[in-house]
């Protein structure tokens, strides 16, 4: 890597992490390209030097976001456990994490490119965080399912949990009230995996 590259990979760096400082303090919709420049310390041209506009460096923002999130899941994983051991556990853990780092994990799936723009492949790929985890306990369960299905289910239930949980720290009136979400969401573990009638 050139010293010019160096520098480039070094400001990005310093603008993804004052971008997580804007966005923990103000919500993505309080992001701005100069709050977000003046605390990195360089110039607001600088960040065009560095990525192409702000949604890519919220795109960026997000991919440390899920690097994160898939370190917390693994990490609830307990050893040799029970498959619904297992799957409360990644539900505890997705919960924790919402909760804790609230604005970074609503931008995950608040922030909309502009039509026409897609999604780089690397940022898709690191979504999978999301899907991955479960695919190993649902197999067990449902061992019977193809791969498509599979893939299917664990989406299936991933959004059944993260509804619940979104829909909590919403704080909407058909939202779970915070102090029953992780027995609620425990509860809905529970039922997710009797399967289908």
């Amino acid at each position: 890597m050139t010293t010019r590259e160096t520098k480039r990979a070094e400001l990005r760096d310093r603008l993804i992490t004052a971008a997580e400082a804007e966005l923990v303090e103000k919500g993505l919709s309080g992001l701005k390209a100069r709050d977000i420049t003046t605390r990195a310390g360089c110039a607001l041209g600088a960040l065009y030097n560095a990525v192409d506009d702000l949604d890519t460096l919220v795109l960026e923002l997000n991919s440390r976001t899920l690097a994160d999130l898939g370190k917390a899941l693994s990490a609830a994983i307990p050893d040799n456990a029970q498959t619904e051991k297992v799957l409360q556990a990644l539900a505890a853990a997705y919960i924790e994490f919402a909760v804790e780092h609230q604005r970074r994990w609503m931008a995950l799936f608040e922030h909309r490119l502009p039509e026409g723009k897609e999604k780089p492949d690397k940022y898709r790929l690191g979504q999978t965080v999301l899907i991955d985890a479960l695919i190993p306990s649902l197999s067990e369960l449902w061992p019977e399912l193809s791969e498509e299905e599979m893939a299917l289910r664990a989406r299936t239930t991933f959004a059944a949990v993260h509804g619940v949980v979104l829909l909590s720290l919403q704080k909407q009136f058909v939202g779970v009230p915070l102090e029953n979400l992780r027995s609620e969401v425990s509860a809905l573990v529970r039922i997710l995996i009797r399967g289908p009638e």
